[in-house]
């Protein structure tokens, strides 16, 4: 008796974690993609997808043998969905090495000390910032930037309106894109090598703050990629995750996530000033026309982001 009432609850605890992770998958999938809170909660889609390997086990547990079979096409689903992002894409390029070091600054009180250290150690030829004030440039300057990588466009603002890119090669046809809350900035920089090379810094509404900025924003980041060709760097904060449609929709022409082509994992990022955190990954670095060799995050005093760098490598 005591045994059929312990499957009772095993059954009953595996189908609500069951459930747990078809919602998981049905967010990844863009289930009320329209809905604030529904893409809030697809932030953590893949956390939600677990529930699937914990009913799979309940059911086994419990010798609920039907259940475990609609458990194991559920967590065959999620393991289609996540195991990609650990696996390394094989691309090879046979262009120039760029490293790209992409941080959001937390209006300007960023180490960035820490930064330019990171710069220099790195040998980071593409810098982009979000959340960039006129204090942090200067602070920028005064830390030797300037030496590091002498080209900039920055477009400096209060709280988390300004942007910058920085750049060991030369910067042309710079310009800040209208329809954003934000600065959201684009240049061409002329390597040496491989000639020109579009590069863009990205930073979207947060959906919490602007719902329907952030969703028109980031429709808004796809068409300028979509018009984008020849090879090309995006860093961004695009408060987005890998589980909302609109960061995948980014992806689905010719621009590759850096840290999926490692096979980086999750890369959570944010947020870093909680005890708990981070979390979730919201830092992106994006390619176009190349592949990526190493990709990292690295925690920077007085941001509650970790920064990103990606050492990319463009096609010949």
């Amino acid at each position: 008796m005591v045994r059929i009432w312990m499957n009772r609850a095993l059954l009953g605890l595996g189908w609500g974690a069951l459930v747990t992770g078809i919602v998981g998958m049905a967010l990844y999938f863009g289930l009320g993609r329209q809905r604030e809170f529904a893409v809030l909660l697809a932030s953590g889609a893949s956390y939600l997808m677990l529930g699937a390997l914990v009913g799979l086990l309940l059911f086994l547990l419990a010798r609920g043998w039907r259940s475990a079979v609609v458990a194991g096409v559920v967590v065959a689903g999620v393991l289609w969905t996540q195991v990609p992002i650990f696996v390394s894409d094989g691309r090879a390029a046979g262009g120039p090495v760029v490293t790209v070091l992409q941080s959001n600054l937390l209006f300007g009180g960023a180490d960035v000390d820490r930064i330019v250290r990171t710069v220099r150690d790195e040998q980071v030829d593409l810098l982009t910032v979000e959340e960039l004030t006129a204090e942090a440039v200067t602070k920028f300057e005064t830390a030797g930037l300037a030496a590091l990588l002498p080209y900039r466009y920055v477009e400096p603002g209060g709280y988390g309106q300004g942007t910058g890119i920085y750049s060991r090669y030369p910067l042309r046809d710079t310009r800040k894109y209208d329809g954003f809350v934000m600065g959201n900035l684009g240049a061409v920089m002329e390597h040496p090598q491989r000639g020109p090379v579009a590069v863009f810094a990205f930073h979207p509404m947060p959906p919490p703050l602007d719902f329907a900025a952030w969703t028109a924003e980031m429709r808004r980041i796809r068409e300028i990629l979509d018009a984008t060709t020849g090879p090309a760097l995006v860093g961004a904060d695009f408060n987005a995750t890998r589980d909302h449609t609109a960061f995948r929709d980014l992806l689905r022409g010719e621009f590759a996530s850096a840290a999926e082509l490692v096979g980086a994992g999750p890369l959570p990022t944010y947020p870093t000033d909680k005890r708990w955190g981070p979390v979730i990954g919201i830092d992106h670095i994006l390619i176009a026309g190349g592949t990526a060799e190493k990709v990292e995050a690295m925690t920077i005093a007085g941001s509650d982001h970790r920064a990103v760098l990606a050492r990319t490598r463009l096609d010949g």
